[in-house]
């Protein structure tokens, strides 16, 4: 049990879209696709058989055609600098999209597709089967072209997004605004590096394959650079996700450490319910003396008698207001534990996730890899079993978590339009609920975000209880409290040293009613990070 810091509160002062640019008709006339992402996707279709792939590509053809009706107009007065920026902006949401869209049928094939043809391969070497090593070379090929076209629309989108916020990083130069767009900068420029090369991998995955289809002599030596290049891939990401479980492990560590809510307040609220009792033995004493008053003759009972109802008003207020200010305390009490249990849920969360799906699964992955290699070049194409038995424990781990991690989305997506008057804001009407059917269509659009879930409601919650007296809903919370979800915002990483303010400022933020949205989304952010 640690008590809560003791901070002071001061109140401190406080594009149009650019024109798209439409597809060339003329140059490419008698195509029906004109996009050559669409030509490597439908490549994927006729190679892998999935129908997902045509769905991918009509969802990306709706988005330019929407992007070309809303052209803007010749004569548009927007600054240039603005429309770049739009004009930008809309490509990254483009390929964010698109790369979405692309996110499940990458999960089916390395989940499913690129452990069996490990296994068919494997096979093959062990009967000299030259009929079944061409065909898993080919179903290979398609499988990393899907593969290669995921990683590097991926690698482009993380790096336009690094870009982004290291832009609003700089210009925010310090608070919450400053502290979320830095960490994402940092996470997508490292997602931008690992995706470059997972794509080299993928690269000389395809070139492997090509090989074996080709039958070409150094069919042995792709196969080793491809289980050398997967492997390295493979031991980035698990290295990664260590670190990252290191970090929950420190955060949730932390958050422990501020104690049970009901423990480290017991002595303020004893204090409290002593006030209100005192308050409501003074009003019960006011309202005696006024009795007494009553019942007395001679001059100047009225006057008395005016004054001792004016003390009895004066201490049934003051009784009144300390069993407010105790029941509020008691309520907040509640939320402090709630807000503490959830913290601690989302980092024993991503501990999990991370073990299984990253340092787990790929470091199987990788060591599926270095046997790959290592029997490319001893025993020729992979014809040991350990590296097919590797191979699918570690996508197997991996798809594991991605379809968790799916589902929950899903359920919150669902939740999110079917009862949205769950985790709406307080104050705020709640979206009408949509119907069952709707709600079950909502959840499947799996690259759209909740934006009104758990850990939002929350974020807010956290933010009511350390923010100032001037932000609506929080002038009621006590000193000691106040204290409290400070010191759980520490835990969380989103303290004084890690916006680059000193403590004094820091404070002030927290009471200024223009940061609020920066201040929600930064504990929503740092909920969910490690």
């Amino acid at each position: 049990m640690s008590t809560p810091v003791h901070l002071t509160p001061t109140r401190r002062p406080a594009a149009v879209l650019a024109s798209a640019r439409q597809r060339r008709e003329g140059s490419r006339t008698g195509s029906p696709y004109r996009n050559p992402a669409e030509h490597a996707l439908l490549g994927i279709q006729a190679g892998a058989g999935n129908r997902a792939a045509t769905a991918a590509v009509q969802r990306a053809r709706a988005g330019e055609q929407a992007g070309g009706q809303g052209s803007a107009p010749q004569n548009s007065t927007v600054p240039a600098g603005a429309q770049k920026k739009n004009y930008r902006d809309r490509i990254a949401g483009l390929l964010d999209r698109f790369k979405k869209n692309l996110d499940p049928i990458d999960t089916f094939i390395k989940g499913v597709q690129t452990p069996a043809n490990a296994g068919f391969t494997q096979q093959a070497a062990a009967a000299a089967n030259e009929g079944l090593k061409h065909s898993a070379a080919a179903s290979g090929t398609s499988a990393a072209s899907g593969n290669l076209l995921t990683e590097a629309t991926g690698t482009v989108v993380s790096g336009m997004d690094a870009y982004k916020n290291m832009k609003d990083a700089r210009k925010h130069e310090t608070g919450a605004g400053h502290h979320t767009a830095g960490k994402k900068a940092k996470v997508k420029g490292t997602d931008a590096v690992i995706g470059a090369a997972g794509s080299g991998a993928y690269s000389a995955a395809i070139a492997k394959e090509v090989t074996k289809i080709q039958k070409a002599a150094d069919a042995a030596v792709a196969s080793e650079a491809s289980g050398i290049a997967s492997a390295s891939v493979a031991a980035l990401k698990s290295v990664r996700s260590v670190f990252r479980v290191g970090g929950a492990a420190r955060k949730y560590r932390k958050v422990k450490e501020l104690g049970d809510p009901h423990l480290v307040h017991a002595e303020s609220l004893a204090r409290l319910n002593e006030s209100r009792e005192h308050a409501n033995w003074a009003a019960a004493e006011a309202f005696v003396a006024l009795d007494a008053y009553w019942k007395q003759d001679g001059e100047g009972r009225l006057e008395l008698i005016g004054e001792a109802v004016d003390a009895a008003w004066e201490a049934m207020g003051e009784a009144r207001d300390a069993a407010e200010t105790l029941q509020r305390a008691e309520r907040d009490v509640e939320k402090l534990n709630t807000v503490q249990g959830y913290a601690k849920k989302k980092q024993l969360t991503k501990i999990g996730k991370e073990t299984v799906g990253g340092a787990l699964g790929e470091s199987t992955k990788a060591a599926a890899g270095v046997v790959t290699a290592v029997a490319a070049g001893t025993a020729g194409l992979a014809s040991n079993p350990v590296g097919w038995g590797l191979a699918g424990a570690g996508a197997g781990l991996v798809l594991g978590v991605t379809l968790y991690k799916a589902l929950r989305a899903a359920t919150k997506r669902y939740e999110e339009v079917r009862r949205p008057e769950v985790w709406a804001p307080q104050g705020e009407t709640p979206a009408e609920a949509a119907s069952r059917s709707e709600s079950l269509k909502h959840a499947l659009k799996f690259w759209k975000k909740v934006s009104k879930g758990e850990r939002q409601a929350m974020a807010r919650e956290i933010y009511a209880l350390a923010a100032g007296p001037h932000i609506p809903g929080s002038g009621g919370t006590t000193q000691e409290m106040r204290q409290s979800g400070m010191a759980l915002l520490i835990a969380l990483k989103a303290g004084p040293a890690d916006h680059k303010l000193d403590e004094d400022a820091w404070v002030a933020s927290l009471d200024d009613p223009a940061k609020t949205e920066a201040w929600i989304k930064e504990i929503a952010e740092q909920l969910a990070s490690g």
